[in-house]
């Protein structure tokens, strides 16, 4: 069964040089604290649509449009995001994917054919990948959570795709050196951002104080 998605129809910062839309898939097998994507992750987004209208928005606008985003929650949660890629691509528009890294077997898959290579990956480095047990929903990955991150982090570096890796400062010392030096590994000779926490509907409210812990 197809999943329904949010759609953003324009964004300016989602695909880096592009105006693109986003595709947002509910839905997320890490729960951590501090995202601000709730209604996504628990899959409670109001507003979704079916992707057959989303397919139906991005042919109309593909004269304005420079990409597509699929995003979340998680897309790679969705086994049949091969075949949207390629419907995508047929339009056609570039495709960027952001992922949490924890299904480098799916990646391997997209990047094994031209028509379902993504033109841009963003990949979430989070915490060490020793703490990725501690967010993952029990039961909800057949792989060690560090060895997928690993792999995929590998997957990516080598696939000559253009991407970039992505890490939020969070606050009250959570993301700690020792995160930061285990994670350079996964992200060597790739770009490789920082972006501040800000609060604001986050999966465990407690986090939306967390922006002033610092300040």
């Amino acid at each position: 069964m197809s999943p329904k998605v949010l759609l953003r129809k324009t964004s300016l910062v989602d695909y880096p040089g592009r105006i693109s839309s986003v595709l947002f898939f509910p839905g997320c097998n890490l729960r951590c604290p501090w995202c601000h994507n709730r209604e996504l992750v628990t899959g409670e987004a109001e507003g979704t649509i079916t992707l057959e209208k989303a397919l139906a928005h991005l042919n109309m606008r593909k004269a304005v449009l420079g990409a597509v985003v699929l995003s979340g929650g998680e897309p790679c949660l969705w086994d049949g995001l091969p075949s949207l890629i390629e419907e995508i691509k047929k339009i056609p528009l570039p495709v960027k994917i952001d992922t949490n890294g924890m299904f480098p077997d799916l990646l391997k898959k997209l990047f094994s054919r031209e028509e379902t290579r993504p033109d841009y990956i963003a990949m979430d480095l989070k915490l060490a990948p020793s703490r990725y047990t501690g967010l993952l929903i029990k039961g909800a990955h057949p792989l060690n959570p560090a060895e997928a991150l690993i792999q995929s982090a590998e997957l990516i570096r080598s696939s000559g795709i253009e991407h970039e890796f992505r890490s939020l400062e969070l606050p009250g010392g959570y993301f700690t050196e020792e995160d930061r030096k285990a994670l350079a590994p996964l992200a060597a000779g790739s770009p490789w951002h920082f972006r501040p926490f800000r609060g604001g509907n986050c999966l465990d409210p407690a986090w939306n104080e967390m922006a002033n812990i610092d300040s």
